[in-house]
C-alpha cells in the first residue's frame, strides 16, 4: 500500500458559493443546559447535560384542545384575540411561550412576538417572531435556536419551519452535538431538514466547520441524528504517501432492517481506479456477508517489499472476493459456507485490509454441514484455501479436502467405562503447475530448480479410524484412567506423472496405550493473615505407541509438535493423521494451587513436570523407523529423537492482587544445563483502565520442529515486549508498545498512540513502525521495515474519519479496553 505517512480525510473542497450564516448561538442557560458542578459522574466527558423541564399547562381533554394562560387578553380588529404578559399556549404535546400572541379570527393560527419558546416532546426551539398553527403541527420561527435533548443535538437557523408531517426545515442553519459552550465542530448548510421520525437529516451546500474554519464541503449530505442506520455517504478515507494519493469514498445503503450494503469507489494514484463493496444480511438463524473489490488494468505502482518487483502486475486486473454464510436447520444441525479468492498473492500487501496491516495468509473456501448430538457428532465438508504468497511456490500450494467426512461418537457408563468411535474419510487434492516427472519445478523468484518432496507429491484418499475404550475413576481425592486406542489408516494414492515405485495402496495399524493418574491433597493454611486452601496434585502418566514404518506414507496435513506442558500428558507427537509417532515414556509432575478460602478464586498455581523416555523416537516426518536425523548437520533434531528425558517444564500463574498478575514458563534441560524455552509476563490492570505489560521470551534454535524449513527460526530468539495504556484523564488515553529482538539487535515494532475523547468528538493519532518477515522465519536477510502515521477523527452523532484502530490496540496491549467513541 505504500508507506502511509498520513491516513485521514480531513481535507476537502470548500464551497465557492456564499457561505451560510446562521445566527449566533444562545447562552447555555437558555438551552435547557444544566452544568454538572460538583455532581459530575465518574468519567463524564461533558460539562453538563440537557434537562427537559415540564409543561407549564396541563394537557387538554383532547389533542386538539388549546389551553392558554396570559397576563392580559383583548380583542383586536377583524375579530383577532391579543394576549399579553407571559403568554402560554398548549395544544396536545406542543407548548408556546411568548410575551405577546395574536390569534386570528379563525382561531387556527397564532402569531407570536419574540423572544418566543416552543416545546415539543424532547425538543426545544427558541427564536424571534414566529407563527404556530392551532389545528396542525405546522410552525415557523425566525432566528431559531433548537435543542433535541436525548440525542444531544443543537443548532441555529435564520428560519425554521415545522412541516405538517413533523419534519423541520431550516434555512442557513447549523447542526452539532457539542456542548453549548463549544465550537469544536458543526455542519452548516443553506437548506437543512431534520426528520426525527426517521432519524436523519439532510443539508444542501453543506460544510463541516472546526471552530470557524471550514474543512470539508458537500453539495448535499445526509447525516444521522440517532443510532438508527441511514443510507448516505460515509466519511471518506485518504492516504497520502511519497507514492501518491489513496482516496476512498464509501456510500452506505440501508436497504432493509435485515440487510444492507456499502459501495466504495477508491482512487489510488499509482494503481488506478478500484470499486469495492460489501453486502450483509440476516434472515432468521442465517447470516452472511460478501465483500470484494475490483481494479482493472493496474498501473503497476511501487511496492513496499524490496524483495518484489514494483511493476509485477502492470496491466493486469486486480481483485478479491470473500463470501461467508452461517445458518441452522435445527438446534443440532448447522451449516456454513465460505469462499475467498484473489487475483494474486500480493493483493493485500498492495491494497491492505485493516489498520494493523495484518497479513492475510489464506482465503478460505468451505462448504460444511455439522450435526451435534448427545452421542454422535457428524461433519461433512469440502474445504480448501488460497494461500496469499507472492510468488507462490509449488510445494506451498495447500491441499483441498474434497470431501472430508467425520463421524465421532462417545458412550459412557455409570461405572466409569466409556467407548469412543472416531472416524474420518478425506480425499486430498491439489493442482501443481510446471512440475516434471521427477518433481522438479523452477522457482520464479530465484530462477533455481527445486523439487517437490515425494511425500507431498500424491493426491488421494485417506480413511482414518481411531476407536477407543477406557475407564475413568474420579473420586474427590484423585483420578485413574487407563485407555486403549487403535489407529487404522488406509490410503489410495495417485502420483500422477511423478516417476516413483511407491505403493499407492497403503495401510497402517497402530495401537496406542496410555494410563493417566493423579492424586489431590488439600489443606487449610494461613498466610499473610489470610485463610487459604492449598492443593497438592501429583500426576503420573504412561504412554506406549510402537513404531510402524511410514516412510512411503504421504504428508497431507501432518506436522510435528513441539514439547509443551500438554504434550507431557499426551501419546501423540504429530498433528493430523499421516504420522503416528512411536513413544515409550513415563511423565511425572506435580501442581500446587492456592485458593482464597472465602471466594475459591485461584491466586497461585505452580506446576513442574517432565517425561522419561525408554527408547528413541525413530519416527519423524519422513516416517522411516530405521533412520535418525544426522547428528552432525541436524543436531537439535537428533537430540530431540534420542534424548532420555524431556526438559523440565515449570509453569507459574500468580495473581498477586486484583491489579497485578504474572505468568512464567521455563523449559530446562538438566542434561545439557541449558534453557530451551522461557517466557515471563507481568501485567498491571488498574480499576480505572491503566494497563502495563512486561514480557520476555527466549527460544532455542531448533526447539520447535513444526512447519516447513522456511518457517523455522535459524537462530535462538530472545524478545523483550513492553506495552502500556495510560488513561491520563477521562478524555485522554496514551498507548504504546515496544517489541525488541535482542538476538538480532533490532526493533520489531514500535507503537505510540494518543486517543482524545471529548463530549462531541474523538481523535486517534498513532505512529507505528514494524518489521515484515516476508513469510520467511528462517532468515532475516529479506526482512524489511514498514511504518505509518494513522489518524482518525470522530464527530459524535455524525461519524468518523479514518480507519478504526481499536481491535489492533486490544491485540498489541493485552488487557486494554479501547474507549468507545
Amino acid at each position: 500500500m505504500g508507506k502511509r505517512l498520513v491516513w485521514t480525510a480531513l481535507t476537502g473542497l470548500i464551497s465557492s458559493t456564499a457561505q451560510a450564516a446562521p445566527p449566533a448561538p444562545l447562552p447555555a442557560d437558555q438551552l435547557d443546559w444544566s452544568p454538572w458542578g460538583d455532581q459530575a459522574p465518574a468519567g463524564a466527558l461533558c460539562g453538563g447535560r440537557y434537562i427537559e423541564p415540564g409543561y407549564l399547562l396541563p394537557e387538554g381533554k383532547t389533542p386538539e384542545e388549546v389551553l392558554s394562560n396570559s397576563g392580559s387578553a383583548e380583542y383586536g380588529d377583524d375579530g383577532e384575540t391579543i394576549l399579553g404578559g407571559n403568554v402560554v399556549l398548549r395544544r396536545g404535546e406542543s407548548q408556546l411561550e411568548s410575551p405577546r400572541v395574536r390569534v386570528n379570527a379563525a382561531r387556527d393560527t397564532a402569531f407570536a412576538d419574540g423572544p418566543l419558546t416552543i416545546r415539543y416532546p424532547g425538543m426545544l426551539v427558541r427564536g424571534d417572531d414566529g407563527q404556530v398553527s392551532l389545528d396542525s403541527d405546522a410552525a415557523r420561527i425566525d432566528d431559531a435556536h433548537y435543542v433535541v435533548h436525548e440525542q444531544r443535538l443543537r443548532g441555529d437557523a435564520q428560519a425554521m419551519q415545522r412541516l405538517d408531517d413533523g419534519r423541520y426545515r431550516m434555512r442557513e442553519a447549523s447542526f452539532t452535538t457539542c456542548a453549548p459552550d463549544s465550537r469544536l465542530w458543526r455542519i452548516v448548510g443553506s437548506d437543512v431538514t431534520i426528520d426525527r421520525e426517521q432519524g436523519f437529516g439532510t443539508a444542501s451546500n453543506a460544510r463541516l466547520e472546526m471552530g470557524d474554519v471550514p474543512v470539508f464541503y458537500w453539495p448535499w449530505v445526509r447525516f444521522p441524528i440517532d443510532d438508527r442506520r441511514q443510507s448516505g455517504f460515509l466519511w471518506p478515507t485518504m492516504g497520502i504517501s511519497s507514492d501518491g494519493l489513496d482516496y476512498s469514498q464509501p456510500y452506505y445503503l440501508n436497504l432493509a432492517p435485515n440487510y444492507d450494503a456499502t459501495i466504495t469507489p477508491r482512487i489510488i494514484s499509482d494503481h488506478g481506479f478500484m470499486l469495492g463493496g460489501e453486502f450483509r444480511y440476516l434472515f432468521g438463524s442465517d447470516q452472511g456477508s460478501i465483500e470484494g473489490a475490483y481494479l482493472p488494468n493496474d498501473n503497476g505502482g511501487e511496492n513496499d517489499n524490496p524483495n518484489d518487483p514494483n511493476d509485477a502486475f502492470d496491466g493486469e486486473d486486480r481483485w478479491y472476493i470473500d463470501y461467508s454464510h452461517y445458518g441452522r436447520f435445527t438446534d443440532r444441525l448447522d451449516y456454513a459456507m465460505r469462499y475467498g479468492a484473489a487475483s494474486d498473492g500480493r493483493y493485500f500487501d498492495d491494497f491492505g485490509r485493516d489498520f494493523g496491516e495484518q497479513d492475510t495468509e489464506y482465503l478460505e473456501r468451505l462448504a460444511r454441514l455439522s450435526y451435534q448430538g448427545t452421542t454422535w457428532n457428524l461433519d461433512a465438508r469440502a474445504q480448501g484455501y488460497q494461500r496469499m504468497d507472492y510468488p507462490l511456490d509449488e510445494d506451498d500450494r495447500p491441499f483441498y479436502k474434497l470431501p472430508s467426512l467425520t463421524a465421532n461418537a462417545r458412550w459412557g457408563q455409570d461405572n466409569g467405562f466409556y467407548q469412543e468411535w472416531n472416524s474420518n474419510a478425506t480425499y486430498f487434492w491439489r493442482d501443481l503447475h510446471g512440475v516434471d516427472s521427477d518433481g522438479f519445478w523452477e522457482d520464479e523468484e530465484t530462477g533455481n530448480t527445486r523439487q517437490i518432496r515425494l511425500r507431498e507429491a500424491a493426491n488421494g484418499s485417506r480413511i482414518n479410524l481411531t476407536p477407543a475404550i477406557g475407564w475413568r475413576g474420579q473420586p474427590s481425592w484423585g483420578f485413574l484412567e487407563p485407555r486403549f486406542q487403535l489407529w487404522q489408516t488406509n490410503y489410495e494414492l495417485d502420483y500422477g506423472n511423478r516417476d516413483t515405485d511407491r505403493d499407492e495402496s497403503l495401510s497402517r495399524t497402530v495401537p496406542v496405550y496410555s494410563v493417566d493418574s493423579g492424586l489431590i491433597f488439600q489443606r487449610d493454611v494461613t498466610l499473610f493473615d489470610s485463610e487459604w486452601k492449598q492443593t497438592f496434585e501429583p500426576r503420573l502418566y504412561y504412554a506406549y505407541v510402537p513404531e510402524r514404518d511410514q516412510s512411503e506414507f504421504p504428508d497431507f496435513d501432518t506436522d510435528e509438535r513441539a514439547i509443551s506442558w500438554s504434550q507431557l500428558w499426551s501419546p501423540y507427537r504429530f498433528t493430523g493423521a499421516d504420522r503416528v509417532g512411536d513413544v515409550n515414556k513415563l511423565s511425572y509432575g506435580a501442581s500446587t494451587r492456592f485458593l482464597e478460602d472465602d471466594t475459591g478464586r485461584e491466586r497461585l498455581a505452580l506446576s513442574v513436570g517432565q517425561s522419561a523416555y525408554f527408547s528413541d523416537r525413530n519416527i519423524d516426518i519422513e516416517g522411516d523407523p530405521n533412520t535418525l536425523p544426522n547428528k552432525e548437520t541436524d543436531y537439535e533434531d537428533w537430540y530431540r529423537a534420542t534424548r532420555d528425558r524431556s526438559p523440565v517444564i515449570t509453569q507459574l500463574d500468580w495473581r498477586i492482587n486484583d491489579q497485578w498478575r504474572s505468568r512464567y514458563e521455563w523449559f530446562y534441560d538438566p542434561d545439557r544445563s541449558k534453557t530451551e524455552k522461557a517466557s515471563a509476563y507481568l501485567q498491571y490492570l488498574s480499576p480505572v483502565g491503566h494497563v502495563v505489560n512486561l514480557g520476555y521470551r527466549w527460544q532455542l534454535q531448533g526447539f520447535d520442529p513444526s512447519g516447513d524449513e522456511e518457517d523455522r527460526l535459524n537462530y535462538s530468539r530472545e524478545d523483550f515486549d513492553v506495552s502500556f495504556a495510560y488513561k491520563a484523564t477521562s478524555s485522554l488515553d496514551l498507548i504504546g508498545r515496544y517489541l525488541y529482538d535482542n538476538t538480532n539487535s533490532r526493533d520489531l515494532e514500535t507503537l505510540a498512540g494518543v486517543q482524545f475523547n471529548s463530549c462531541c468528538s474523538a481523535v486517534q493519532v498513532v505512529w507505528r513502525e514494524w518489521v515484515e518477515d516476508n513469510d520467511t522465519a528462517n532468515t532475516i536477510d529479506d526482512d524489511y521495515t514498514d511504518r505509518g502515521l494513522f489518524l482518525r477523527f470522530v464527530f459524535k452523532g455524525l461519524g468518523g474519519v479514518g480507519q478504526e484502530a481499536d481491535s489492533y490496540f486490544a491485540r498489541a496491549v493485552p488487557g486494554y479496553e479501547a474507549t468507545q467513541f
